[in-house]
C-alpha cells in the first residue's frame, strides 16, 4: 500500500519561505493568492495486511522522524 505524509507547519510557526513565495506570486500577477504555506511530501510504500494498518505505521513514521511536532503538523493518506 501506498502511504502520503504531508507534513506542513503549524498556523502559529511564521514560514519565511512560503511569504517569499507568496511576495512572488503577487508580482507574477497572482494577486488572488492571499498567503502560501511550505511543506514537506513523503510517499512510503508499506507492506501491511489493512489500509488501517498501513496508516498507523506511517502515524508513527510521521511523528518519530518525518515530523517534528513542535512546529510542525501531519496528515496521512493511504491508497487502498
Amino acid at each position: 500500500m501506498r502511504a502520503r505524509v504531508f507534513v506542513t507547519l503549524k498556523p502559529s510557526v511564521f514560514d519565511p519561505q512560503g511569504t517569499t513565495v507568496a511576495e512572488a506570486l503577487h508580482t507574477l500577477g497572482y494577486n488572488a493568492v492571499k498567503d502560501v504555506r511550505q511543506g514537506k511530501y513523503f510517499e512510503l510504500d508499506i507492506d501491511a495486511p489493512s489500509s488501517e494498518e498501513a496508516k498507523r505505521l506511517a502515524g508513527d513514521a510521521a511523528a518519530r522522524l518525518l515530523a517534528n511536532p513542535v512546529i510542525e503538523s501531519y496528515r496521512i493518506e493511504v491508497d487502498s
